[in-house]
């Protein structure tokens, strides 16, 4: 009869936070309900974007603060992966010989930071320090945003202006053109070889977006590489294929644990032109972009997949429920994360609760498919400055508690070594607990970083329940909250690799 009572009653509970948009109906026993409602591990992102010229002209200074801010900011919220754009026009924001520095942070392309600095190292090592993932997001073709842009004189475009061409008021890199290729490559290399990036990101833009009435002029290129193709759009899709294949390959045969990624554009293919399309009305990367993006994912030229979902629930073009549903059933065996955007989320209301938005089914649909692994969120400031209280319902719900990013175990799936010699020792700064790391024989499983978990003294020690976890840390040590010496605690040390395989446990009892 208790057990019955208790039934009813977490039903009940259950039921009433579902109406109050704090949780989610699921099915299942209630183990999965709570690995579902906080999973261990998801890929919980945000774009960091300087196109928009966020910092441009930004003292040094001024800017470090306002970074690491940021990332403060986004690590409390359960952020564990940063995207940063460091190319957005063919530029750079980082030392390159082959590229000149962005105008959208001097605010003069070519123009070097004084005092001087250079950002993708120092978001490197500050998203390391705070253990979370950076990836390098690079614009592939786009030279010119706006064609009143002044280029500087070491810019690729006044070497060979006949790699590109003019679209609209923007400069576009001809995709057609081999040498493109291999110097878009050649930049993705010097990233990947001089910085400790977790990972190479492109957008969505491949070709450029559509504008009406006027015409992407590649016919020269088209009559010179295209004879074998039987229309243009089979030629374009091509050589975005040649380029997303080349640069997968440079990225791994230069570091083999470094990710490559791309967010296309959230609609594939409409019915309309496909019956395997989704339903929805809207422009395609397929035949608007020429991102054949499925294809990417099926042949292995890409290591994750965030299409972006802008949209809300309901929308009559693009509705955000059905496009969850098809890239979900059209991951192709590829880690899928949906990009989802802050302002949209919070300017919806819930289709059956006006007075709330539409965050928590949005995180219900995300998380109820097992092909899902995570979200990336547009964009990182709207998080920073907690629009619509976003920020507060990421902490106190959804990134309650911390998580590690998804193994991605098609890339490697070897754990590291245990830690050695966890001690607890007193120090001049306190209670610490130390380790040593983990011996290894190459660098895919040499330990990076460490998992700390906590668990009162009788109780059962579960790894899996991400409520124990009190660090993720780079650090071999832990400063432990000693109070008076009374209470046991068992303390339970894991060691992750590059690919966040975990090592098996080392545990530990100490009074505190």
């Amino acid at each position: 009869m208790r057990f019955c009572a208790m039934g009813k009653i977490r039903h009940w509970l259950i039921g009433v936070l579902c109406v109050m948009g704090l949780v989610w109906p699921v099915v299942g026993n209630a183990q999965n309900f709570w690995q579902q409602r906080y999973p261990k591990r998801e890929f919980r992102a945000a774009w960091i974007q300087t196109v928009n010229g966020q910092f441009k002209g930004m003292p040094t200074e001024r800017m470090k603060a306002m970074l690491m801010g940021q990332l403060d900011t986004l690590r409390d919220a359960g952020i564990n992966a940063i995207i940063f754009q460091v190319r957005p026009e063919a530029d750079a924001f980082y030392v390159s010989q082959l590229e000149p520095w962005s105008r959208y942070l001097t605010g003069e392309q070519g123009k070097a930071p004084s005092p001087f600095w250079d950002p993708l190292q120092f978001m490197v090592e500050e998203c390391h320090k705070r253990s979370m993932e950076l990836h390098a997001w690079v614009n592939p073709y786009r030279a010119k945003t706006s064609l009143g842009h002044n280029l500087a004189s070491t810019h690729i475009y006044n070497v060979h202006p006949e790699w590109f061409v003019v679209y609209g008021d923007q400069l576009f890199f001809d995709p057609a053109v081999p040498q493109n290729r291999e110097f878009i490559c050649k930049v993705v290399a010097d990233i990947v070889s001089r910085y400790d990036v977790d990972g190479i990101h492109m957008d969505d833009y491949f070709y450029p977006y559509p504008k009406p009435g006027v015409t992407f002029n590649d016919s020269v290129s088209y009559a010179r590489w295209g004879s074998e193709y039987a229309d243009v759009g089979d030629f374009r899709r091509s050589n975005v294929n040649l380029l997303i294949r080349k640069v997968h390959e440079t990225v791994h045969d230069i570091k083999p644990w470094v990710k490559f990624g791309v967010s296309p554009f959230g609609i594939y293919r409409n019915q309309s032109s496909d019956p395997l399309g989704s339903r929805t009305k809207g422009l395609q990367n397929y035949d608007d972009l020429y991102a054949d993006v499925l294809l990417w994912a099926r042949e292995g030229w890409i290591d994750y997949n965030i299409p972006q979902i802008y949209w809300q629930i309901g929308h009559p073009v693009a509705d955000y429920g059905e496009l969850v549903d098809w890239w979900a059933k059209h991951s192709e065996n590829r880690p899928l994360f949906i990009g989802q955007s802050v302002m949209n989320t919070v300017q919806n209301a819930d289709p059956t609760n006006p007075n709330i938005n539409q965050l928590y089914r949005k995180m219900a649909l995300q998380r109820a498919y097992q092909s899902i692994g995570g979200s990336c969120q547009w964009y990182a400031d709207a998080i920073v400055k907690n629009v619509g209280r976003y920020r507060d319902a990421l902490k106190s719900e959804y990134h309650k508690y911390p998580a590690l990013p998804p193994v991605f175990d098609f890339m490697d799936d070897e754990a590291p070594g245990k830690v050695r010699k966890l001690k607890p020792v007193w120090t001049e700064d306190g209670y610490i607990l130390f380790w040593t790391a983990p011996k290894y024989k190459d660098e895919m499983n040499r330990a990076v970083s460490y998992v700390v978990y906590r668990f009162a003294d009788k109780e059962k020690v579960d790894i899996d329940d991400p409520s124990h976890i009190v660090a993720i840390t780079s650090d071999p040590w832990y400063k432990l909250p000693y109070m008076d010496g009374k209470t046991k605690w068992r303390y339970v040390v894991t060691a992750l690799d590059r690919l966040h395989n975990e090592s098996k446990s080392v545990k530990k009892k100490i009074k505190l």
